[in-house]
């Protein structure tokens, strides 16, 4: 018998994470549960083990570059290779950009932007590795960013920042590692979560019972799980919007329309303007505030 696929999901303690930790053990993957926190990732690990499958418990730290080598090497050691990696952690620090500490902005930048960094970087070696040795390597790592970070949101310049660079960096690394047999995919969730649920009271009001199955973090989850299904190798480089059942696949930047400068500028005045009026949006601020 073979051994099951392994993954590491971080910041699986609770929300997100959680939801992609039980979708994956439910497929048969042994699950590697980080988070920092004493506790939830140990809940999470328990709830799979009820359930038959098999869950270890990790509290490395994301933002540390030696702390997620070990995460890696802890996959390999206990279960011989690593398969799967969902980079999930995330904090938040809503401050609009006049009134944000420089803390605010690091933070964010930290947990999210280096923390995809750290994991990816220590999986992608071991992926090179195995590949480089003859192994049949059939690896996936996806990635986390945000409608903010795709369409922008008042208050979240750091949030936005780091989610938008989370997004370039997917592209990149799915070019990068699809030689050695892996897929690279980002999501972008809307659910309601622990991090989630106060900016929607604040915005939506009292949330039903409707609009919580709406936003359940497993429709996300769902999403993930099918990413990280045997067979599914030769989908990358691609960017999922998950908004509860309804998913889209965001297309990201492009250019349209374009012209030539003419040299008068005057000219160049109109043509710009006549340009503006002829793209769409750079924003899509509907329905984006509390993703």
């Amino acid at each position: 018998m073979s051994a099951p696929r392994t993954a590491v999901v971080t910041g699986a303690g609770r929300g997100l994470g959680r939801a992609h930790a039980l979708a994956l053990a439910a497929a048969g993957h042994a699950v590697i549960v980080n988070d920092l926190g004493d506790g939830p990732a140990e809940t999470v690990a328990a709830e799979i083990g009820a359930a038959g499958g098999t869950a270890l418990v990790s509290h490395h730290d994301v933002t540390d570059f030696a702390a997620t080598a070990e995460l890696v090497g802890l996959a390999a050691d206990r279960f011989g290779s690593l398969d799967v990696v969902v980079a999930n952690a995330g904090i938040l620090r809503d401050r609009t950009l006049a009134s944000m500490s420089e803390a605010e902005w690091d933070d964010v930048i930290a947990v999210h932007l280096k923390g995809t960094f750290t994991i990816a970087h220590h999986a992608a070696a071991h992926w090179r590795a195995r590949a480089k040795s003859g192994a049949d390597v059939d690896g996936r790592l996806i990635t986390t960013t945000s409608a903010s970070g795709l369409f922008g949101n008042v208050g979240q310049s750091n949030y936005a920042a780091a989610k938008a660079g989370v997004a370039a960096f997917t592209l990149v690394a799915a070019q990068e590692l699809r030689p050695y047999g892996v897929s690279v995919n980002c999501v972008a969730p809307s659910a309601l979560t622990r991090l989630t649920e106060e900016p929607l009271r604040r915005y939506e009001g009292e949330i039903t019972d409707r609009r919580r199955e709406e936003l359940d973090p497993r429709w996300v989850a769902r999403v993930v799980a099918w990413l990280c299904r045997p067979g599914t190798r030769d989908v990358t480089g691609r960017v999922f919007d998950v908004r509860g059942p309804r998913v889209g696949i965001a297309s990201g930047w492009h250019l349209e329309p374009t012209f030539t400068q003419p040299d008068d500028p005057e000219h160049l005045d109109r043509a710009l303007r006549s340009a503006i009026a002829a793209a769409p949006p750079a924003a899509d601020m509907e329905g984006q505030r509390h993703a």
